[in-house]
């Protein structure tokens, strides 16, 4: 071979090692140190990926965490001991955070022979809302679509044929993915320990709601009257309850016409007269 080709070849060699030699030292210098409590913490996240933290994921969550941009009580999907060990590798004091569950606020007769007109398209809530707000006679209610157990990335949703979707209790962590779903507003993420539910978002009354559903809410107000603690009052034909004045009694459940309200508690037990 002649001389003049091993003279190139030598050159290159000597330029790749030299290019070589350069990249590690560059790679070194400008390495970028990971902290290792980022790994930890994402091992002990859930991997649902859900992004109902407001992150891009249960690794981007991780980072937000140890650069202090967002607190480890975010993530819905934490089991309680999970989070408390974030917290000690964080050296931090543990936030409490209560028990949270999504509630499905319709319990009306969504069976097709009810609706309005026959939906031919796309099963999806928002598609179906989009055609003179939905074959459901009633404009406040659910679509039965199932759009919502299709966002839900714990499966906590069942459909239910008939009926509007159920929450299964056990699965739901509250992520809050059904409420970002639902085009009607129809859910709404509650306290586990909340045991009186009103389950209608009609802002109609009378025979306008009973036209459309059989446990509507009329807007007749007798919840409000009756409740002895003063912890209900009507808003646009709503109820809305002070869940800070509410003991749970249970009346107001008792003389709601349409058991529109739903008490899920114990009765308290009523006072010893004073001898």
């Amino acid at each position: 071979m002649p001389q003049e080709i091993y003279i190139p070849l030598i050159l290159l060699g000597a330029l790749g090692l030299l290019f070589g030699a350069g990249l590690a030292v560059a790679g070194k210098i400008f390495a970028v140190q990971v902290d290792e409590r980022i790994e930890k913490i994402e091992e002990l996240l859930p991997g649902a990926n859900c992004g109902a933290c407001g992150f891009p994921g249960c690794s981007g969550f991780a980072d937000a965490v140890v650069a202090g941009k967002a607190s480890p009580a975010l993530c819905a999907a934490v089991s309680s001991a999970d989070r408390l060990k974030i917290f000690e590798i964080l050296g931090q004091e543990a936030e409490e955070k209560a028990p949270e569950i999504a509630v499905i606020r319709c319990t009306g007769d969504i069976s097709p022979e009810r609706h309005k007109f026959e939906y031919i398209g796309e099963t999806d809530c928002a598609e179906a809302m989009l055609l003179a707000e939905g074959p459901n006679p009633c404009r406040f209610g659910c679509l039965g679509m199932g759009s919502c157990a299709a966002a839900c990335p714990f499966g906590a949703i069942r459909i239910v044929e008939g009926k509007p979707p159920e929450i299964i209790e056990e699965k739901c962590v509250a992520c809050g993915k059904c409420v970002e779903t639902c085009p009607k507003n129809l859910i709404t993420i509650m306290p586990r320990d909340r045991d009186v539910l009103v389950l209608c978002m009609s802002h109609l009354k009378g025979k306008e709601v009973k036209d459309a559903c059989k446990t509507g809410c009329i807007g007749c107000g007798l919840c409000a009257k009756k409740c002895p603690e003063q912890a209900i009052t009507m808003v646009d034909n709503l109820p809305v309850i002070d869940y800070e004045k509410c003991t749970s009694c249970g009346t107001c459940s008792e003389v709601c016409p349409q058991k529109t309200i739903l008490f899920t508690g114990k009765k308290p037990e009523p006072a010893a007269s004073e001898a």
